[in-house]
């Protein structure tokens, strides 16, 4: 009994520990948290309704990470995500997102074929109506489907934290409406390459798309 209360205090102790990591880096990538902004531990437990000890722990795997900075004697600050960063990231996505196109060429299910291509549909209806909120919501769908449907969660996790990195930067470039309309046909193009199990011209085309964005992102002054 005593050994089954005690693994169950560890899960809890994790499961607090993951809950409070998640909250903070999600405020971080939100921009909530500004670069520079000092993170004191009593304010995030008060601000998350728990004791230090989590914050503390959240903070250390935060600064693994490389959003957050701690300095001996003086605290957390946030670092967040640069420009440099966000330049990183879409080059390595570029070459990340070709290859999860090509596997999914292999690996694709016909339920998730339908499901991408119920998200083109709503893509277009609700760019005809400017619900930009939609479109970001359905652009992370779409790319998680494609992760998923690659066949590798290794591939499929990676992509998911760089895509949560770049949250802010997607959230304005789809806001634009020329942006907007070339991704949805950027991404029809990426379907039919893989419904047709093409993985040459999926990965070359995956890898197409987010080197648009890089080159919007130039255009914007956000890269």
């Amino acid at each position: 009994m005593e050994e089954i209360d005690l693994q169950k205090e560890i899960a809890d102790r994790y499961s607090l520990r993951g809950r409070v990591y998640n909250a903070i880096r999600d405020k971080i990538l939100s921009g909530a948290y500004q670069e520079n902004e000092e993170l004191k531990e009593m304010t995030l437990a008060k601000e998350l309704g728990v004791s230090r000890t989590p914050v503390r722990e959240a903070l250390r795997q935060l600064e693994l990470e490389g959003l957050v900075s701690i300095t001996p004697n003086k605290g957390a600050s946030v670092t967040g995500i640069t420009k440099k960063d966000i330049h990183d990231i879409y080059i390595i996505r570029s070459y990340l997102e070709g290859l999860c196109a090509k596997w999914a060429c292999e690996n694709i299910s016909n339920t998730q074929i339908e499901a991408l291509e119920e998200i083109l549909y709503l893509s277009d209806f609700h760019a005809r109506r400017s619900h930009f909120d939609q479109l970001v919501e359905l652009d992370n769908k779409f790319h998680d489907l494609i992760y998923k449907a690659s066949g590798s969660k290794i591939l499929n996790h990676v992509l998911s934290d760089f895509h949560q990195y770049v949250e802010r930067v997607r959230k304005v470039t789809l806001s634009r409406p020329y942006r907007a309309e070339k991704s949805r046909k950027e991404h029809a193009a990426i379907v039919e390459a893989i419904k047709k199990r093409d993985q040459n011209l999926a990965e070359a085309l995956a890898n197409e798309h987010i080197m648009n964005t890089i080159q919007n992102l130039t255009e914007e002054g956000l890269e």
